[in-house]
């Protein structure tokens, strides 16, 4: 009989619900792949299992859902032309976003394609003789359960299924919590250690564990006035999160932004990641999305640009100025690094290409950088490229600043080009052709100062320990050695903790998750007032309402949409 191999449908539209109900695929004669080796054939029904990650994390998939719904992130109306997009992101801030938000819709299609991928490499790898196989399986039976962790926090649901032929049930609670927890336990033995950070390993599942457990209580009841905290939970994330530490595989890098390098691919802080080397055609758009149209950070590429996109809201950046008083933020290592020397020297308006970098982290005030125009950038005399104050140019604004302002709303004044403080966390890729495109630093989905932060946040939770706690939090601060690293705190506290969670972790896609769980996301801020519960999760898509309504009952709207 001949081998038969199982290639999934790419699925789009209204087809992603029957991307968990009923697959669709192509079956494959062996004389189709008589060329590849098993351990080839084996590699190519293993990658569409992780392919599907960089669009999940796309700017406006993940990224907005994330950050953008929180304190932490805010797109206004800019110049009341550009960013409009029928008002989803005014929406998506002020918590009064709809079934029909095509974000959502593309975020929900992403996520439940890599999960309907997981399903067919489930059922197809063990037909393979190559050792690698049994890891594989384990890979992705365990992204099968990442992909879960991701709907149910998202959408407060899970779609079960083994068999391609079969349709999902649907868990929802502590059934699912129970369910990813049994596949991430199952798969463990199995994955390898040292593959690193774009692969599912056993550290990678040490901290999913760590980070389920953690948020157990929400899971279990997302509309709870208060998320109930089980110690049998809290010790398994204090379990899980020692285990990390004590393999002696993972280090905090002592520059904090080289964990988002173009070659961060090796930082040994990193636990999980997308895995966005050269050869696989990742993107740039964390990078671009927050600059603005003004800001060129490749010499050799000027169209490379920003977007003038989301910015911190000034309730946000006064978290770090409250915690500083009288020192500017930038005294943490992790607010800001100066790249361009002619912010602290006005007469440094030359910089050799090869030595042009832009600032990164938290960017306030009038912005510095290549100045072009009419599609070329100035240089200098000797031939190093000329840079100097910008304006939007970009925008045929010469009189308009490129000077960021702590001020940013939805107002007409809070919504010009450059209102707000922007962010330049990820590295701007040397290779960014477009700006958008070809961006070559992993995005991380884990990564050790996580796992330091949770075990701390356990055992506040778990027995009141602020000493353990505190230590925690200060090996994480004292890491930081490339300059001058953080003061140590004193003392710890849940509101502390939080705190330090939005310095370590801003524009990371945590705030959301970490909001509901310390009881933050019914808070007023910027241009947020709606304290409704129910808007903790995100309405499921209505195609994927309309794809399923040939099974009554199957799939029901969450509450409040």
């Amino acid at each position: 009989m001949k081998k038969k191999i199982y290639v999934l449908f790419a699925l789009m539209g209204i087809l992603s619900i029957e991307s968990c109900t009923n697959l669709e695929e192509v079956v494959l004669d062996e004389s189709f792949i008589s060329n590849l080796s098993e351990k080839q054939a084996a590699d190519g029904i293993m990658a569409p299992v992780y392919a599907r990650l960089p669009d999940i994390f796309l700017h406006t998939n993940y990224f907005a859902i994330q950050e953008i719904s929180t304190d932490e992130a805010i797109l206004p109306y800019r110049g009341g032309t550009d960013w409009g997009d029928n008002g989803i992101y005014l929406a998506l801030h002020a918590h009064t976003q709809t079934s029909t938000d095509p974000n959502l819709r593309n975020t929900w299609n992403f996520i439940l394609q890599g999960m309907s991928r997981a399903i067919t490499a489930i059922n197809t790898l063990p037909n393979s003789k190559d050792p690698i196989a049994k890891t594989y399986l384990a890979e992705a039976r365990g992204m099968r359960a990442y992909y879960s962790m991701l709907t149910l926090d998202l959408f407060g649901l899970v779609f079960v299924k083994n068999d391609i032929g079969e349709n999902s049930t649907i868990l929802r609670g502590d059934k699912a919590v129970e369910y990813i927890k049994s596949e991430l336990l199952a798969v463990e033995p199995n994955l390898e250690t040292n593959v690193g950070p774009g692969r599912l390993t056993k550290g990678a599942v040490w901290g999913l564990l760590a980070r389920l457990y953690l948020n157990a209580g929400v899971y279990r009841d997302p509309y709870a006035t208060a998320v109930t905290f089980k110690n049998e939970d809290l010790d398994k994330v204090i379990e899980y999160t020692d285990k990390i530490i004590a393999s002696g595989q993972y280090q905090l890098a002592r520059d904090y932004f080289s964990i988002f390098n173009s070659d961060n691919h090796t930082n040994k802080e990193l636990v999980f990641a997308v895995d966005q080397r050269a050869e696989l055609n990742g993107h740039n758009r964390l990078a671009y999305f927050s600059l603005s149209g003004d800001q060129f950070p490749l010499p050799a590429y000027p169209n490379a640009n920003g977007t003038d996109g989301p910015a911190i809201t000034s309730d946000f950046y006064r978290t770090w100025v409250n915690a500083y008083g009288s020192q500017d933020p930038k005294v943490d290592p992790r607010f800001y690094r100066e790249n361009l020397s002619i912010y602290s020297n006005p007469a440094d308006s030359c910089v050799a290409a090869e030595n042009f970098n832009i600032n990164r982290g938290i960017l306030r005030g009038q912005q510095y950088g290549l100045i072009r125009r009419n599609g070329v950038f100035l240089k200098c005399a000797d031939g190093k490229m000329k840079v100097g104050k910008l304006v939007y140019d970009t925008r045929n604004k010469p009189t308009l600043a490129v000077d960021f302002t702590e001020q940013i709303d939805f107002t007409v004044a809070g919504s010009n080009y450059n209102t707000g403080y922007r962010v330049e966390k990820y590295e701007f890729s040397k290779k960014s052709v477009s700006g958008r495109n070809f961006g070559e630093a992993d995005i991380v989905i884990l990564r050790l100062a996580d796992v330091y932060l949770m075990r701390a946040e356990a055992k506040l939770r778990r027995s009141n320990d602020v000493a353990s706690a505190l230590a925690d939090v200060n090996t994480v601060r004292a890491a930081r050695t490339y300059s001058a690293p953080a003061p140590a705190l004193t003392t710890m506290s849940l509101d502390l903790l939080y705190r330090e969670r939005g310095f370590e972790f801003y524009w990371e896609m945590l705030r959301r998750t970490d909001m509901i769980r310390f009881g933050k996301f019914e808070d007023k801020w910027t241009e947020k007032s709606n304290t409704d519960k129910n808007k903790r999760i995100f309405p499921i898509p209505q195609t994927a309402i309309d794809g399923a309504s040939n099974i009554p009952g199957y799939l029901v709207q969450n509450a409040g949409y």
